[in-house]
């Protein structure tokens, strides 16, 4: 396809190292076609697997950066007679990093039983002098963001879409993978939307272990994240905050997250399950 640019610059009047650079571009444009579509070959299109689904349940996990918790939050799993599952959490900034930045959180998302897909995923912010409120909608060929941030003045609300096929979100992404063998040196590579942009999510079964978190001891499953975002093109770009995560999971009939410790810019911050409550307890 680059034959037809080509060809009209080699009929313009242009000097010989105006020409090279052009030429130059495309080739690289060409590349990065070419990068893009290797990526998404490597994409993992195994169906859900045949774990156990997740019992219904409530949690509470405490958030932390360094060596003190800075926020806690509340969730509530369930599954709904319409063969869907839900996720309701809430979360807030205490203590002294609550003085210093106020932070009220809702999330609201639903995946399909089935296929373990997102249907749609609601979030609000509410910070101390701005809220900001974003909604996702899922189809088969992507996502539709309406982002709405209010601030003294009225409202604005900017919508976009990004059309990939077969995205998930973080509980559907969850959901999945939990699913799934989860044997040592597995690896799964998925697109995700969390809330305001694609990344390429690529998770590595490390080994079996033991870790002690304020709701019990476990035995756990060691799991490695990267994440590379997705930009405008289907690009792959670095993180700007975000280097990598390590995760437990619980190595049992449930799979429960355990804890997460995560290398950002200014350092280590980690999430830890505090409680935990099935609403059938065998």
């Amino acid at each position: 396809m680059w034959g037809c640019p080509l060809w009209i610059v080699d009929r313009t009047r242009l000097r010989p190292h105006q020409s090279a650079a052009i030429g130059l571009l495309l080739l690289f444009a060409s590349a990065l076609t070419s990068v893009g579509a290797s990526w998404q070959s490597t994409l993992t299109k195994d169906p859900p697997g045949n774990f156990p689904e997740l019992r219904p349940l409530r949690a509470t996990y405490r958030f932390g950066w360094a060596g003190f918790t800075a926020a806690t939050s509340e969730i509530h799993f369930t599954k709904s007679s319409e063969n869907k599952f839900q996720l309701d959490g809430t979360g807030r900034t205490i203590g002294l990093v609550r003085a210093l930045w106020k932070l009220d959180a809702d999330y609201h998302a639903v995946a399909d039983q089935e296929t373990l897909r997102p249907i749609e995923a609601r979030q609000t912010e509410n910070y101390r002098s701005r809220k900001i409120a974003t909604h996702l909608a899922f189809t088969s060929n992507g996502v539709t963001r309406t982002k709405t941030e209010s601030q003294t003045g009225s409202p604005g609300t900017k919508a976009r879409q990004f059309r990939f096929a077969d995205l998930f979100d973080m509980h559907s992404a969850i959901l999945y993978l939990r699913s799934q063998p989860l044997k040592n040196g597995d690896v799964y590579r998925l697109v995700v939307y969390p809330a305001n942009n694609a990344y390429l999510a690529i998770t590595t079964v490390i080994s079996r272990d033991r870790i002690s978190v304020q709701a019990g001891a476990y035995k756990a499953i060691k799991i490695d994240l990267q994440l590379k975002r997705i930009g405008k093109h289907l690009e792959l770009e670095p993180h700007r905050k975000f280097r990598r995560a390590t995760i437990w999971v619980s190595d049992d009939a449930d799979r429960i997250l355990l804890r997460i410790e995560a290398q950002i810019f200014v350092g280590t911050v980690w999430a830890e399950l505090q409680s935990l409550q099935f609403d059938n307890p065998r």
